[in-house]
């Protein structure tokens, strides 16, 4: 089976270099699906799940934002923070969920909403990855 290169990486070096035998994204236009010799591209990315299927399995890796490079022999994700399922301290991303949940429904003005909302998705992303929940 044809395969294509995946490399992910973040501000703080990269996260993983593997490669798939497909990718599916989520892009700022909706669900993408790539696979090996896909016509050149770039796109944004949401806070989701990334997936990575290869040889019958899939790996889910928490994607928080950044771009998608494609090119037919290379993926390239360029992301402000990426989790691999293994790595994701599931007790800090609940205290993280449970905190901007308390912040989303504070009382208080000086309460940065969107801050708040963008930290609970990425939180709920990284429950979401561990738990297999997709």
């Amino acid at each position: 089976m044809k395969t294509i290169k995946v490399n992910i990486v973040t501000p703080d070096g990269p996260v993983c270099e593997t490669d798939a035998s497909m990718i599916i994204a989520v892009t700022e236009t909706g669900e993408l699906g790539i696979l090996p010799g896909h016509i050149a591209m770039v796109a944004p990315l949401k806070i989701a799940a990334l997936r990575l299927q290869k040889e019958g399995s899939t790996q889910h890796i928490a994607v928080h934002g950044g771009f998608l490079e494609v090119r037919p022999d290379v993926v390239t994700v360029l992301a402000q923070s990426a989790e691999i399922s293994t790595t994701i301290d599931i007790e800090r991303a609940k205290i993280a969920a449970n905190r901007a949940e308390e912040a989303l429904r504070s009382t208080d003005k000086d309460t940065d909403f969107n801050l708040a909302e963008l930290e609970l998705k990425r939180a709920q992303n990284r429950i979401n990855v561990f738990e297999g929940k997709l």
